[in-house]
């Protein structure tokens, strides 16, 4: 039985894979005998998954996730998997309160950002993973005990019918100053991650001068996809989103009245990751983890979801300019798991 979320892009991905096309996140800097090495695995060669898991699954993303797991379910038959579904920071909370009364209920947790994954490696109930599993990834993203399943870059989705891209500033301290009308998400996971990366790179008094500086002009979502369409609609001029939430728009709407922009080395345009880990399981849950990183699940996710392909044998998602065109700054994905602090000074500003 294939593994076949659509049969299109499971084309695609073999076209790619075929023809040696290594666009993607871990390829930058790599000479080609190490992007060789980091061409991924296909299904083909996985073992048969059999048995009981659980799943807890950290984002729907209008069901995209949902069926890179039916597709897994459908290639393995003899798989009783339980998922349980929530919002990624809800889910390694329930986490980190079932570790506490020494319970682990969950074999594998796949979250949208690895800050609630750094705070369930907290508890230390995460398992070592493999090296055959995180070497899979460019060295840049390998941890011991979670891998990095598809990348996200934070963005500027900016109003075409108010700006040009070149209207956009280009960095936060610019944006607080500016007179623009923002629009934000300040419950949403990501935008938190966003919060502890500039903690981490400004100082905690900084940042909340700057959450102080921009809230008198951010209309707040409750989803980083509806403060997209809030800029589309022309309700704000920018809004603070990870990048795939206007590639999606735009593949419906061609004509939306929306583009990206990027700030520059500041917490902006943060590099980030949605990753897996297993906490118990064994080899059943280890082998879960490697269909995620399959070439085909791999392609799917960057063709469908938009998001940014950990494999560099995957094709980048249309639309996302050229990585090496952008700079991120350099952050330690694991230290976005300090979360409490984020939410005290969100609090604290009247953020959250």
């Amino acid at each position: 039985m294939p593994f076949n979320p659509t049969r299109r892009h499971f084309l695609r991905s073999a076209i790619g894979a075929a023809g040696g096309c290594m666009s993607g996140l871990p390829l930058m800097g790599l000479g080609q005998d190490a992007a060789q090495k980091l061409a991924g695995v296909s299904v083909e060669d996985l073992p048969r998954l059999k048995g009981k898991l659980t799943l807890y699954l950290g984002r729907g993303e209008g069901g995209l996730y949902e069926r890179v797991i039916d597709a897994v379910k459908k290639r393995n038959p003899d798989l009783r998997l339980s998922i349980r579904r929530g919002p990624t920071a809800a889910l390694a909370n329930t986490i980190v309160a079932e570790a506490k009364m020494g319970l682990v209920r969950a074999d594998v947790f796949w979250a949208v950002d690895s800050g609630a994954i750094g705070l369930v490696a907290g508890t230390g109930k995460a398992r070592k993973l493999p090296d055959t599993i995180t070497s899979q990834v460019d060295e840049r993203f390998r941890y011991d005990n979670w891998v990095p399943i598809s990348g996200r870059i934070r963005t500027i989705p900016f109003h075409t019918g108010k700006l040009k891209a070149a209207d956009v500033p280009k960095t936060l301290s610019e944006i607080a100053d500016s007179d623009l009308t923002i629009g934000w998400a300040p419950a949403y996971g990501a935008f938190q991650s966003f919060v502890s990366a500039m903690r981490i790179l400004r100082g905690d008094e900084a940042t909340k001068k700057w959450l102080i500086a921009t809230k008198k002009r951010a209309k707040s979502y409750a989803g980083e996809l509806g403060a997209v369409m809030g800029v589309a609609r022309g309700e704000v001029d920018i809004a603070f989103a990870n990048h795939y939430y206007t590639l999606r728009l735009k593949a419906g709407d061609p004509d939306a009245k929306v583009d990206l922009a990027f700030t520059n080395n500041d917490a902006g345009c943060l590099l980030n990751a949605s990753g897996a880990m297993t906490l118990r399981g064994g080899e059943l849950a280890q082998n879960f983890v490697r269909y995620l990183l399959s070439r085909e699940a791999q392609s799917f996710l960057a063709s469908e979801a938009y998001e940014i392909p950990m494999l560099p044998s995957v094709t980048m998602p249309k639309g996302l300019p050229d990585l090496a065109d952008i700079h991120p700054p350099k952050v330690d994905l694991a230290q976005l798991a300090d979360l409490a602090p984020t939410l005290r000074l969100m609090r604290s500003t009247g953020v959250l």
